[in-house]
């Protein structure tokens, strides 16, 4: 995927550091899900109906409009097989700003 300069640039310029983490983290979690939606055959009307959730708030959650809780995360973990997110203590890892991700699990701090 092709990053927009302007919007890269931007979004270095007038997000806190906080707010760039929470995109990042948001962005990671959402590329998970839709690659494993890809490689199991799913949509995420299907997703939804298996949450029994609407489709609309399957897609807020991947575009970024609206946050997933914790409970939500692992119940979609349950329904994809999937961690989706691993905790680690005690080291720093660091979170890649590319808007694409494809890797198999996602570090949290």
């Amino acid at each position: 995927m092709t990053i927009n300069p302007i919007m890269e640039e931007a979004r270095r310029k007038h997000l806190t550091p906080e707010i760039q983490k929470q995109v990042d983290l948001q962005v990671m979690i959402a590329n998970r899900i839709y690659d494993l939606l890809k490689q199991k055959g799913m949509t995420q009307k299907d997703l939804a109906q298996r949450l029994g959730k609407t489709e609309t708030e399957v897609s807020r959650w991947l575009c970024g409009t609206h946050n997933i809780t914790i409970a939500t995360l692992a119940k979609v973990a349950c329904v994809l097989d999937d961690d989706l997110i691993t905790a680690t203590t005690g080291r720093k890892r660091s979170i890649t700003t590319k808007p694409k991700l494809f890797g198999k699990v996602v570090a949290m701090l």
